[in-house]
């Protein structure tokens, strides 16, 4: 007697989505697996996000991947949201600008790249009920992160965009590529800058992680600031906010960030808009992590 072979519906097995964020070894460290997953339950949508380490030069091959295994779509982390791009179908337009993204989108053998992390600091400022319009800002940073920010600081229709970087040729490609004035890290501490915003956009809160711009940032002279904004989130000790604290001005890490470009992507992916606090709920139950996702 032959053994009974399963009949499985096909339909059945396409209601399943697998969804995924691409990363180096940091990847691991991942709030976005937990806080999706969560948000996948609490939706009552059949599918599971998981975590990819992809090898340096590799990331093409990591991207074709998504059409071969059915993927649904993608968060692209640190270090590839520039490398991708190559390997992209369709860019937004937003994400053409910015030269960056951190979502892609399936749709058949078509993959379509955005930023989501510059919509999701508009949402974030939204929240923090900051008006941008006509306010300056300083931003340190010169990669796709920095150059979301810049493009969305443009977008609300922010006065001066200064940039800082150690390098001020890297600064000077994200002012020439948007908008704004490159200034050095070095030149900072010398004079009082008129800044009513201040965001971290590199990958750095902790001392230890770089001890003299933690204490360039301390001697900052900003006696027009509202709003100091760290990408980051989940530092044990960040001088970002020590600073804000001692300057006496609101302090914002990137968990509501990270929690409305989540949202931003999930509707992306699957058509449905989730209230960016049941992100926030499902980061509540993980352990401590950074994946800038």
């Amino acid at each position: 007697m032959k053994p009974r072979t399963a009949i499985r519906d096909p339909k059945a097995e396409l209601k399943s989505k697998v969804f995924c964020i691409l990363g180096d070894k940091r990847v691991y460290r991942s709030k976005s697996p937990a806080m999706f997953n969560a948000v996948l339950k609490q939706s009552g949508i059949d599918g599971m996000y998981v975590p990819f380490m992809v090898e340096p030069g590799r990331i093409g091959e990591a991207v074709r991947s998504l059409k071969i295994l059915n993927i649904a779509g993608a968060n692209i982390t640190l270090p590839y949201k520039e490398a991708v791009l190559p390997h992209i179908n369709v860019l937004s337009e937003g994400a053409n600008i910015i030269g960056a993204i951190n979502t892609v989108a399936r749709d058949g053998e078509v993959l379509k790249g955005y930023n989501t992390n510059a919509i999701g600091f508009m949402d974030a400022l939204e929240e923090a009920e900051f008006e941008t319009t006509g306010k300056t800002a300083l931003v340190f940073g010169n990669g796709g992160a920095a150059r979301a920010v810049v493009f969305m600081l443009n977008w609300l229709r922010a006065g001066t965009i200064y940039v800082a970087g150690r390098s001020v040729e890297k600064a000077m490609r994200v002012v020439t590529r948007i908008r704004g004035e490159a200034v050095s890290l070095d030149s900072l501490a010398e004079h009082a800058l008129q800044a009513h915003i201040v965001v971290n956009a590199t990958s750095v809160s902790g001392t230890a992680e770089a001890t003299e711009l933690a204490l360039m940032v301390q001697k900052l002279q900003l006696p027009d600031c509202e709003l100091v904004i760290d990408l980051n989130y989940g530092r044990s000790q960040n001088f970002w906010e020590d600073m804000a604290i001692a300057k006496d001005i609101p302090f914002m890490d990137g968990l509501s960030i990270l929690a409305n470009q989540a949202r931003r992507s999930f509707a992306l992916w699957t058509g449905v808009d989730v209230d960016p606090k049941e992100f926030l709920k499902a980061l509540d139950e993980v352990a401590p992590g950074n994946d800038g996702s």
